[in-house]
């Protein structure tokens, strides 16, 4: 079965930097993007940054200049370097991808969401 599988989260403090990754597993897949979500506490899952297999980029407006979304389309792995980290940035971020995936012979349409990984900004 297809499935992300994010990594990277952690406490840093102001004024770091983290790396998130997301890869594909468990099945061949080929994907349209990939996004990365953020979620706190009392809100809505939010857009951060977005990008399409063709390269074109999308961020939330507090994190542009900041945040670089990057996806390797032949390994099915995507990336989010987060620079400049406020506590605002805090939250569990989630990793989204959509396209097909190979259940044997056959490719089948997926939609499909990492487990989460906390990331903390705090002194």
């Amino acid at each position: 079965q297809a499935q992300l599988v994010e990594s990277g989260g952690g406490l840093v403090r102001p004024g770091g930097s983290l790396t998130l990754s997301c890869a594909a597993s468990g099945a061949t897949s080929s994907f349209n993007g990939m996004a990365w979500y953020r979620q706190t506490p009392g809100k809505q899952r939010e857009l951060v940054a977005s990008i399409t297999i063709g390269g074109d980029t999308r961020y939330e407006d507090s994190v542009k200049g900041r945040f670089t979304v990057s996806i390797d389309s032949a390994a099915n792995s995507g990336h989010l370097q987060m620079n400049s980290l406020q506590p605002e940035d805090t939250g569990v971020y989630f990793c989204h991808a959509d396209g097909f995936s190979k259940f044997g012979s056959s490719w089948a349409t997926v939609d499909l969401w990492g487990q989460g990984t906390q990331v903390t900004v705090s002194s």
